[in-house]
């Protein structure tokens, strides 16, 4: 009975530690990854930008179909191409960088589809408020990197926020939209 109870024990540690072994962690390859916004302006055109210093982790368990994200954006990293305008971007009226530095998302949710992840639903903070979001896959792989030599997965991300949920509501009354296309391109690195 003795031999029994070790035995089962020991295939119980086994079977965790194989359990352990499918979750990987990606760190977030910064040439390869790229957050960006759009806003509608006045409705004739429409602004954009990205910010440029971004960093964070991926787990992800692909049998499993699980997974979890820490992603912070520096708020000082915004890049329109036009000096002038970031520098307004980032003032009290809009992002407010010198009080609210970083934006970050945090997710433990993975929504798959089949062996793709195909949603991801996480939490955003901005400028001190946090709501939900969830980012839409449009395409998302996995492949083995000719270049570093390891496993890269990431895909190409989407989502929609109101900007006025965060407390961001310069422009409101001039027309400027609320809504506010947010385009995520991220591949993360196996470590």
């Amino acid at each position: 009975m003795r031999k029994s109870l070790i035995g089962l024990a020991a295939a119980a540690t086994l079977l965790s530690g194989v359990a352990q072994a499918q979750t990987a962690t990606y760190n977030l390859d910064p040439t390869h990854t790229f957050v960006t916004f759009e806003i509608g302006h006045f409705g004739t055109t429409t602004n954009r930008g990205r910010f440029d210093k971004k960093e964070g982790s991926v787990q992800l368990d692909k049998a499993g179909k699980a997974g979890k994200v820490e992603v912070t954006i520096d708020t000082t990293s915004i890049n329109t191409g036009t000096p002038g305008f970031d520098k307004h971007l980032q003032s009290a009226e809009l992002f407010d960088a010198a009080k609210y530095p970083t934006i970050k998302f945090v997710s433990d949710k993975f929504i798959f589809n089949g062996d793709k992840v195909a949603e991801i639903v996480g939490n955003l903070t901005l400028l001190g408020k946090t709501q939900t979001v969830t980012l839409k896959a449009n395409q998302f792989n996995c492949y083995m990197s000719p270049m570093v030599k390891r496993e890269v997965c990431g895909g190409d991300f989407e989502t929609t926020i109101d900007r006025t949920a965060f407390g961001m509501n310069y422009g409101i009354d001039w027309g400027f939209p609320k809504n506010v296309r947010l385009v995520i391109q991220a591949e993360g690195v196996k470590q």
